[in-house]
């Protein structure tokens, strides 16, 4: 994990960039923050990238390569797999089923996006505190 790395946020719907870019800059945190709406694009900048990500903030449902599939292609990648990138979920529901099958793929979290910008906005600044104060293994190198 790279706490300096930027942030990746992969979701389909380009309303939500928009409005986690306004959050990210609310924040005002020195992360850059890289948008992608497709999976294999996502997966294609991971393994390709010398920069490595602080952490991930990933759909579940997206057309083509899913938020699961995201996953399990960084954890079958060597590199990616050791660079202990925080992977967590932000989804429009929540059921019993995606959040087991979540966390057997080792997600680090798991989220209903909010309802409210402020709500989101709590959410993430939690969550981005929490991470730059955690260590993982990758840090030690």
């Amino acid at each position: 994990m790279s706490k300096s790395g930027p942030i990746i946020v992969i979701d389909d719907d380009v309303e939500d960039h928009i409005i986690m870019d306004e959050i990210f800059r609310n924040l005002n945190y020195p992360n850059k923050v890289i948008y992608f709406s497709d999976g294999n694009a996502a997966v294609d900048y991971l393994k390709t990238t010398e920069n490595p990500p602080f952490l991930i903030i990933s759909d579940v449902n997206m057309p083509g390569m899913n938020g699961f599939e995201i996953r399990n292609k960084i954890c079958e990648n060597e590199r990616l797999n050791a660079q202990c990138i925080p992977y967590l979920f932000f989804t429009t529901s929540v059921d019993k089923k995606a959040v087991n099958d979540a966390y057997k793929l080792s997600v680090q979290g798991y989220f209903m996006k909010a309802a409210t910008m402020t709500d989101l906005q709590n959410t993430l600044r939690k969550i981005i505190d929490y991470w730059q104060e955690s260590y993982a293994p990758s840090q030690f190198n």
